[in-house]
C-alpha cells in the first residue's frame, strides 16, 4: 500500500533530511542572494537524478517529477529558500555561520522537508499519476516577492 511505503520512506530519510535542514540553517542567505542555497539544492537534485531548471529569478529552481501518465494532471508544491536579517542567539551546533542572517522564519525546514518529499515522490512515481512541479522560491521575505516574479 502506498501510504505504508510513504511512512517507511519518511522514516528511512529522516536523518538525511535533518542533516540537510541543519546545513541550510547554518548557511542562511537573504532574499534574492540565495546563490549557495540554490547551488546546494541543485547539487542535491542532480545527485538524486531529479529533473530541474535553475535560474528562475536568478536563484529559484523548478524541479519536475513525472509519475504514470504525466500529462493527466500537474500539481505544484512550493518551498521558500531565503532567510531574514536577524542575529541568531541560539546556542546549537548548527547555529548560523552568517553573522546577522538567520532562518528565523523556518525556510530551512520548508526546503529540507520539500527535498524529503521529492525523494519520496521520486521513489514512488510508478504508483501515482501525473506530474509534480516543485518550486524552490527565492525572495519570499522581500517585496516584490519571488513568487510574483517567478510567475
Amino acid at each position: 500500500m502506498l501510504k505504508d511505503e510513504i511512512l517507511n520512506l519518511s522514516e528511512a530519510y529522516f536523518e538525511e533530511i535533518r542533516q540537510l535542514r541543519r546545513h541550510l540553517h547554518q548557511n542562511p542567505e537573504l532574499s534574492f542572494q540565495e546563490f549557495n542555497t540554490s547551488k546546494f539544492i541543485a547539487d542535491f537534485l542532480s545527485k538524486e537524478g531529479i529533473e530541474f531548471e535553475i535560474g528562475w529569478v536568478k536563484t529559484g529552481i523548478v524541479a519536475t517529477i513525472k509519475g504514470n501518465n504525466p500529462d493527466k494532471k500537474t500539481i505544484m508544491l512550493r518551498a521558500d529558500i531565503d532567510a531574514l536579517p536577524i542575529v541568531e542567539l541560539n546556542d546549537v551546533s548548527y547555529k548560523s555561520k552568517n553573522e546577522g542572517v538567520m532562518h528565523a522564519c523556518g525556510h530551512d525546514a520548508h526546503t529540507s522537508s520539500m527535498l524529503g518529499a521529492i525523494l519520496i515522490l521520486n521513489d514512488t512515481k510508478d504508483q501515482w499519476e501525473g506530474t509534480v512541479k516543485v518550486i524552490f522560491q527565492p525572495g519570499e521575505e522581500k517585496l516584490p516577492g519571488g513568487a510574483s516574479l517567478m510567475i
